[in-house]
């Protein structure tokens, strides 16, 4: 399938959970589930930051715009965008990153799944809550909200990989 399709049809798909089926679950204790940052993590690895962020942006707008959250979604997954780049250089393979592939918990193994998908989802969420908040009286119940929120979202990502995204064959 052509890049530009499979990262258009990623993008329409990732909306829509989160608008249609995420923002409607109402768990408790704060916790938000968003499978949308994944959405960033997938795309290739030789696009530009600038680019990134513009998609991030759109995403995160749309986003908004259909939740009445006034950007905390779209600022949230610019600063996803931006840290994109230095996390995945930070755990670069040896050999660096095969530009046509695409970084998924199949390619790039769980540890490196784990570790990178891992910061980039906590530091979402930390940002969503406290601008969501902005209050630093309210810190303990931030850190609450994310600590709770980010395992059940980093769970969801992990199982719509294993659900949507074909496993690499070795040759």
């Amino acid at each position: 399938m052509n890049v530009i399709v499979k990262i258009g049809l990623r993008f329409i798909a990732l909306l829509l959970l989160q608008v249609l089926v995420l923002n409607q679950i109402e768990i408790g204790f704060g916790i938000q589930l968003m499978a949308y940052p994944l959405f960033i993590l997938l795309l290739p690895v030789e696009m530009g930051v600038v680019v990134q962020m513009a998609i991030a942006f759109v995403l995160g707008i749309l986003i908004d715009a259909m939740s009445n959250t006034y950007g905390l979604h779209a600022s949230s997954l610019l600063v996803v965008a931006y840290l994109r780049p230095a996390i995945f250089k930070l755990f670069a393979p040896r050999d660096g990153y095969d530009p046509l592939m695409e970084t998924n918990i199949f390619n790039m193994g769980t540890m490196w799944f784990l570790k990178a998908f891992g910061i980039l989802i906590a530091v979402h969420h930390l940002w969503f809550f406290m601008l969501e908040m902005f209050k630093l009286n309210e810190l303990l119940y931030v850190l609450q909200k994310t600590a709770l929120s980010v395992p059940i979202s980093f769970l969801i990502c992990i199982l719509l990989q294993y659900l949507f995204i074909r496993k690499r064959v070795e040759k």
